[in-house]
C-alpha cells in the first residue's frame, strides 16, 4: 500500500452528511445575504458561494487545502456574525441566518476535528507552513 493511500482517510456515510449540511448551510446563508441587496451583503454572498465551492470541489487543489478552507469558513462566519452584532438590522430573517452560520460553525469544527486534529492541530500546521514558506523565500534570497 502507497504512503498516498494510507494518508487517505477512508469516507463513511457520517462524513458525507457532514460536508453536505456545511456546504447546503453555507449556500443558505449566501443567499440570504445575496436577497438583501447592497454591495456588502452581496460581497459576504460571493464569499460564501467561493466557500462553499471551495468545500464541495473533489479536484485535488481543493482537497489539499481543505484544512485551511475549513478555519476560513469558520472565521467568515463568526466574522460575519461580529459585524452584524456591531451594525446589522435586528430582524428576523438576520436571526436565522444568524442561527445558520452557528450551525455552520460547529459543523465546521466536527469536521476539524475529524480530519484534522482540531483547531490546535490547524494552527501548528499552518505556522509550519509559513515557517516553511519563510524558509524557501530567505534561502532563495541569499542563494
Amino acid at each position: 500500500m502507497s504512503a498516498l493511500n494510507l494518508a487517505r482517510p477512508s469516507r463513511s456515510a457520517l462524513d458525507y452528511a457532514v460536508r453536505g449540511s456545511i456546504v447546503a448551510l453555507t449556500l443558505a446563508t449566501g443567499y440570504i445575504h445575496f436577497t438583501l441587496g447592497g454591495l456588502l451583503f452581496l460581497a459576504n454572498a460571493a464569499g460564501y458561494v467561493t466557500l462553499a465551492v471551495a468545500m464541495a470541489l473533489p479536484i485535488a487543489l481543493a482537497s489539499r487545502y481543505r484544512w485551511l478552507i475549513r478555519p476560513v469558513l469558520a472565521g467568515y462566519a463568526a466574522t460575519t456574525i461580529v459585524g452584524w452584532l456591531i451594525m446589522g438590522p435586528r430582524f428576523e430573517l438576520a436571526y436565522i441566518a444568524k442561527g445558520i452560520e452557528l450551525a455552520l460553525i460547529a459543523l465546521v469544527l466536527v469536521e476539524m476535528f475529524r480530519y484534522d486534529g482540531g483547531p490546535v492541530a490547524v494552527a501548528r500546521r499552518f505556522f509550519g507552513e509559513v515557517a516553511h514558506v519563510a524558509r524557501v523565500v530567505s534561502r532563495s534570497a541569499t542563494g
